[in-house]
């Protein structure tokens, strides 16, 4: 791979876990009452598990397990989106403190999405020239 390319996983690798630990932080600072709760913890456990799928994707060993991997990322992904969602919506928190962090999950969607992409379309060509 490319140096670009190697610099590209790399910052994805540290941009999933900054996502992660962002998401944590959110859930700590939610109020305590059982809707706050209940939506935090869905969006704790969704938010926090794209860069293990990101993980464990760049460890697959066959381009479909690669793109299985991503894409259970990608749905993580679009979970803790409709979370996040809900927490502007019910008024647990504004949209003004939630605005950053939905707008990296939405820039992860589309990273995760090209990637995804990429993968099938090589996967393609490779086949086409066997």
């Amino acid at each position: 791979m490319n140096e670009d390319g190697e610099r590209e996983l790399v910052d994805l690798k540290t941009r999933t876990r900054q996502f992660a630990i962002r998401v944590v932080r959110l859930y700590s600072s939610l109020p305590k009452d059982t809707v706050a709760q209940v939506i935090g913890k869905q969006l704790l456990r969704s938010g926090t598990s794209v860069g293990a799928h990101y993980r464990e994707g760049m460890r697959s060993r066959s381009t479909a397990e690669f793109v299985s991997k991503l894409a259970g990322g990608l749905q993580e992904l679009e979970e803790a989106l409709y979370w996040m969602e809900l927490t502007v919506e019910s008024e647990v928190f504004g949209e003004e403190r939630m605005k950053e962090i939905m707008q990296e999950a939405s820039e992860l969607i589309a990273v995760l999405t090209t990637c995804i992409k990429n993968a099938k379309r090589k996967e393609r060509e490779g086949k086409d020239r066997g």
